[in-house]
């Protein structure tokens, strides 16, 4: 069921938004060679904490999980696509590119729980080849292309081909595997937002409409778009070992088109 927020919910993620997006620019403000994963996961818990906010992916675990997710950051280094764990900590070597992910529930108490956002970027680390460069500037461009697609009457299938039609251009392949989602009450929330053409698949091609918030997310390797999963039970790598970048932003549908929520005010 996709959840319509209103007026006075989308201010809430908008406050929180804002927060999670001063966290992560000195987060990859942070990221140098010799940097450990370890030591972004200590600064994120507690600029999160600082601000009144909780690391909603540490302890997560959906209905199909068998085990709750460890770290408030995923941390995915070149080949990884996502979720990998910030702990144990790696240290992060020249020529390396981290897709730093990070979720947030805002504001967080003992009395109410609060609203949801969602974001990430892919940074790189020192001297890095001039593909991770490309792979790195493409992503970035792909989830622009994707929120440029955002309005109401426009379907899934605008985001999808939007993003699919920008990476393939360029060489790349997006990821087919793994899709954004709904967000706000929960850290997931229907609808799945795949970053390709969707047309003649199992996935509703869902009409947009004012009041939906969404977490973009194009996920783009540098070779096949096939993934595997790793044996720590959380990381999701390329199949060939290819390099993988990810951004994301959470977004409002407004009655005149889109709203990016995770952006400092």
């Amino acid at each position: 069921m996709i959840i319509i927020k209103t007026g006075e919910e989308i201010a809430v993620m908008r406050e929180g938004g804002a927060i999670l997006a001063s966290v992560l620019k000195k987060l990859t403000r942070a990221v140098k060679p010799g940097v450990s994963t370890a030591d972004l996961e200590k600064t994120a818990c507690e600029l999160i904490i600082a601000a009144g906010g909780r690391p909603s992916f540490k302890g997560y675990k959906s209905a199909m999980d068998t085990k709750a997710y460890p770290t408030a950051l995923c941390t995915s280094i070149n080949e990884e696509v996502v979720h990998a764990p910030a702990l144990p900590g790696r240290i992060l070597d020249s020529g390396d590119i981290v897709g730093i992910d990070i979720g947030m529930e805002y504001p967080f108490g003992p009395d109410r729980g609060g609203y949801y956002t969602d974001m990430a970027a892919t940074v790189a680390v020192g001297r890095v080849s001039r593909e991770a460069k490309k792979l790195i500037q493409a992503t970035r461009k792909c989830l622009e292309a994707a929120i440029a697609a955002v309005r109401p009457g426009n379907t899934l299938n605008d985001i999808g081909r939007a993003v699919q039609s920008y990476a393939e251009a360029r060489g790349f392949s997006v990821v087919r595997d793994l899709v954004g989602h709904g967000v706000g009450t929960a850290v997931h929330e229907d609808p799945p937002i795949p970053n390709y053409e969707i047309k003649g698949t199992m996935i509703e091609d869902v009409t947009l409409a004012s009041g939906m918030t969404l977490a973009l997310e194009p996920m783009v390797n540098a070779g096949h778009y096939k993934v595997k999963n790793m044996p720590d039970g959380f990381t999701i790598a390329t199949a060939d070992g290819s390099l993988s970048a990810h951004f994301e932003h959470t977004v409002a549908v407004t009655k005149d088109g889109c709203e990016i929520l995770t952006i400092e005010s």
